[in-house]
């Protein structure tokens, strides 16, 4: 097993709670926790259902608190062992459950535990369904030389996965049907169930309080407890060598046989590692299997009025709904690299659905179904995306398909669209940017202060805007259109982007035109590096080495690249604190996974050593294996050593851009 850790991480409560797992649903749901069985975020649960797939996320099963009885030499002599631990607000630790996991390790993406208590063994594996709202929870007593009673709480909820829940007014209805129970938590909710053809279920009602949060106190929110509702009260009897499976689902007639539905995921996660292995010259090392399983998590459908079966990329777990630009980055390291380019043409048309004055969508809100448009550089990652898809399968019909709609989103960035993003004549430039406005990736923003806000012409937007030109001038040869105009366009922008060149420090301005007196940003930051890894590059190559190496020299750390020079006075090496601390530190200083991707790019283009530029993802690699979510690769790091990782834990572009260079230097 590639993720298998014993007593000497599972028992230490600190350590247990730092890992997390993650499954998913396909439809935008999931279920996630600790090793340790804690919950330590409001984006925990057992089954967080997407109602409104691939949003509407909801917790409806948050943990269960399960005992085991095992019998004893002598009648009534058996002795009780929490399978749980409970962190609580007054800072009482209810329950030892972490010291009896005797092992903790992944079989693909599915969590697996195995408890022992004296001479048993007892494995429990929690997955999902996919493309349905519900979790199975399996329990197996592997080794026992007599039978063990398990009974568990199940505590419940409903609320949106941004919120927390205290005690309040609901009268759950929670009635018996066949083989379990059906909960509705209020009268506006939707219902959900409890199954099993084995556990013996008795409804309960009662408020457990204080949960207690850990990592919302560390990031500064205001809730850090919660309380669940005890809902249900399991029991059952096992004998050595027996199973159960304990099924949540939101649909009442949901698949109760365990065996069947745990072989069904499988055979699915079998399938991915069979066709990602396909597009691979080499065989994947283990850990590129666990990373193509992870890939597959942040595809999501997304129904359209055109397209039911529409698609989508959530950008991460647990918070994150599915957003432009991460999309249009993911694309080619989640679905070309990982030999499933027909979810790649259907993402791609899903996004050219919702273009609007030339523009893609920044982000789906989780409530509503008006899209924000609030972003200059998705719609340049989506031309990318189309030329990846079209240099990984020669698809020439889905070009022609979507060029009027590249044709369009050109037009409108030559007269101008939302947000005073447009092409300056004089210099061919792409300008963007208002008061109040975050517009690039560097997006945070604390109610009206806009950390960076970047108004002018950034660097890595004019880097897109010449490669989608270059983009489109091929496509138009390819479909035999006219590509004076691009060819025109292109020539014009090549010498405007001149102007980023910062000669006596040898590496671009990361603005120009800005509103402060003379209009350069002169701050070493990485966004420099798109100007050399995309494709069409409009630097010289002794500009393009000259720019590698000062971010190799000052941004460049084991886990991706500082958002800022650790030099400037700006730089804030550490992310933590309540929201208006974290989000200045966000691209003022802390490492970004997902940009490893352009360095690397960047460094192969220039010293043509695959091995080399390799190297540079060992690191993360090993963090996948041993820390944040396990299996999985999180969003971003301190900016200081030894880089500790922060933010959300699987992120989308982060996996995306390690499958894509690990491809590119094979």
């Amino acid at each position: 097993m590639l993720i298998d850790f014993g007593r000497e991480l599972c028992g230490d409560l600190a350590t247990a709670e730092s890992r997390e797992w993650l499954v998913t649903n396909g439809i935008g749901g999931y279920a996630s926790g600790t090793v340790a069985g804690t919950l330590t975020r409001r984006y925990h649960g057992l089954l967080m259902a997407a109602l409104e797939p691939p949003l509407g996320r909801t917790l409806l099963l948050a943990k269960l608190d399960e005992t085991v009885e095992y019998e004893g030499i002598y009648p009534r002599s058996g002795r009780f062992y929490p399978l749980y631990v409970n962190r609580w607000a007054n800072g009482v630790v209810d329950g030892n459950g972490h010291q009896t996991i005797n092992r903790f390790h992944l079989e693909g993406t599915t969590p697996v535990w195995t408890y022992a208590f004296g001479n048993a063994l007892l494995e429990k594996r929690i997955w999902m369904q996919s493309g349905a709202n519900t979790t199975y929870i399996q329990y197996k007593l592997v080794r026992a030389t007599g039978p063990l009673t398990m009974e568990a709480k199940a505590f419940v909820n409903y609320r949106d996965y941004h919120s927390t829940t205290i005690v309040n007014d609901w009268e759950p209805e929670i009635d018996e049907v066949k083989n379990g129970l059906c909960l509705k938590i209020h009268e506006a909710a939707t219902p959900f169930y409890l199954l099993s053809q084995k556990m013996r279920m008795t409804p309960q009602f009662d408020w457990y309080e204080d949960f207690y949060l850990s990592i919302e106190e560390y990031r500064g929110q205001n809730d850090v407890q919660e309380d669940h509702i005890y809902a249900a009260q399991l029991r059952k009897v096992l004998r050595p060598g027996e199973s159960l499976t304990l099924v949540a689902s939101t649909d009442p007639d949901a698949n109760l046989d365990g065996d069947a539905a745990y072989a069904e995921r499988q055979a699915y996660e079998d399938k991915l590692l069979v066709r990602a292995r396909r597009v691979h010259p080499v065989k994947l090392p283990p850990e590129l299997d666990q990373l193509v399983l992870a890939a597959d998590q942040f595809v999501v459908k997304r129904p359209t009025a055109r397209d039911e079966n529409g698609r989508s990329i959530i950008a991460g777990y647990p918070w994150f709904s599915d957003w432009g630009r991460d999309t249009m980055i993911a694309l080619p390291g989640l679905t070309l690299t990982t030999g499933r380019p027909e979810v790649a043409a259907s993402i791609l048309r899903t996004y050219a659905q919702f273009v609007d004055q030339g523009m893609l969508p920044n982000r789906f809100p989780d409530e509503g179904q008006h899209p924000e448009y609030n972003t200059v550089d998705a719609t340049l990652w989506y031309f990318e995306a189309i030329r990846a898809y079209h240099a990984a399968t020669e698809d020439d019909g889905l070009v022609q398909e979507l060029f009027p709609v590249l044709q369009e989103i050109i037009m409108w960035h030559k007269r101008g669209t939302r947000y005073n993003i447009h092409m300056d004549e004089e210099d061919g430039l792409l300008f963007a940017g208002e008061e109040g406005v975050q517009l690039t990736w560097m997006d945070a923003k604390v109610d009206s202060w806009v950390v960076t806000s970047r108004i002018g012409k950034p660097v890595e937007i004019n880097a897109l805007w010449y490669n989608a030109l270059c983009t489109m001038a091929g496509f138009a040869r390819l479909l035999g259109e006219d590509a004076n105009e691009y060819d025109a366009m292109i020539k014009q922008v090549k010498q405007g982007f001149s102007r980023f060149w910062n000669e006596e420090m040898g590496y671009c301005y990361d603005v120009i035109d800005g509103p402060d007196a003379d209009g350069l940003d002169g701050s070493l930051r990485p966004n420099q590096l798109f100007a050399i890894s995309l494709p069409h590059s409009p630097l010289t190559p002794e500009q393009q080495r000259s720019a590698l190496d000062a971010c190799g020299r000052h941004l460049v750390t084991a886990h991706g690249l500082r958002s800022l020079s650790s030099d400037d006075t700006a730089y804030i090496g550490h992310y933590g604190g309540d929201r208006q601390k974290r989000d200045g530190a966000y691209h003022q200083g802390t490492a970004w996974g997902w940009l490893i991707g352009a360095f690397v790019s960047a460094h192969l283009r220039i010293y043509s050593d695959k091995e080399d530029a390799r190297s540079y993802l060992t690191s993360l690699l090993i963090h996948q294996i041993r820390a944040h979510a396990i299996g999985s690769l999180s969003e971003i790091f301190d900016g200081d050593a030894p880089f500790t990782p922060r933010g959300c834990p699987a992120q989308a572009w982060s996996v995306a851009e390690l499958l894509r260079t690990w491809q590119e230097t094979s």
